[in-house]
């Protein structure tokens, strides 16, 4: 295991706003994957594609910056 995955594994441990980060993340790979696995998408579905990809990457984004102050 890389130190920059033990640093995050201990952050969701003891971080309570990284872990709410972790889950909301994890939410939205859940629902990305519920979609992916339709035959076809109306557009509302394929909008709200685009928007969970969005959301999905700025908290990784975020996660991603408080683990590097909190590793720093």
């Amino acid at each position: 295991m890389t130190s920059m995955q033990q640093l995050r594994d201990q952050m969701a441990d003891q971080d309570p706003e990284y872990r709410r980060l972790l889950e909301e993340h994890h939410k939205r790979a859940q629902r990305l994957e519920e979609l992916s696995r339709k035959g076809w998408l109306t557009n509302e579905e394929e909008q709200e594609e685009k928007r969970l990809k969005k959301e999905k990457l700025q908290l990784k984004d975020q996660m991603e910056a408080r683990a590097r102050s909190h590793g720093a």
